[in-house]
């Protein structure tokens, strides 16, 4: 049972990784990878808890993984409002830029081409 749930937690950890890649702007990748790496990373700890490899080890895994479940969101949060505050821009496609608007409609500074 502890291996298939490292298993799946590992397919979500790849997951995360070909959304880094794949998707278009900042805010899309970091969704990607909070959401498929914070899920993959605690399925495998998680699976290192269920394989009862010892008291010890389960005990650093389920510590471990309360780390990961509060620091992941709270990091992703921080960058993703640093980079809406420097002005990064979204993908034009993007619908709606629901921080402006809580912000009274502020539009951030254009980036700087590389």
């Amino acid at each position: 049972m502890g291996i298939a749930i490292i298993a799946v937690g590992v397919v979500f950890d790849l997951f995360g990784c070909v959304g880094l890649i794949r998707l278009p702007d900042v805010y899309n990748r970091l969704q990607a990878a909070t959401k498929c790496v914070t899920l993959g990373t605690c399925l495998v700890l998680a699976g290192v808890v269920v394989m009862n490899v010892g008291v010890a080890a389960s005990i650093k895994a389920l510590i471990c993984l309360a780390f990961i479940l509060v620091t992941s969101p709270t990091a992703a949060h921080a960058l993703a409002r640093g980079a809406h505050t420097s002005g990064v821009r979204l993908w034009e496609k993007s619908v709606a830029d629901k921080y402006r608007d809580d912000k009274g409609g502020q539009q951030p500074e254009p980036e700087e081409p590389a």
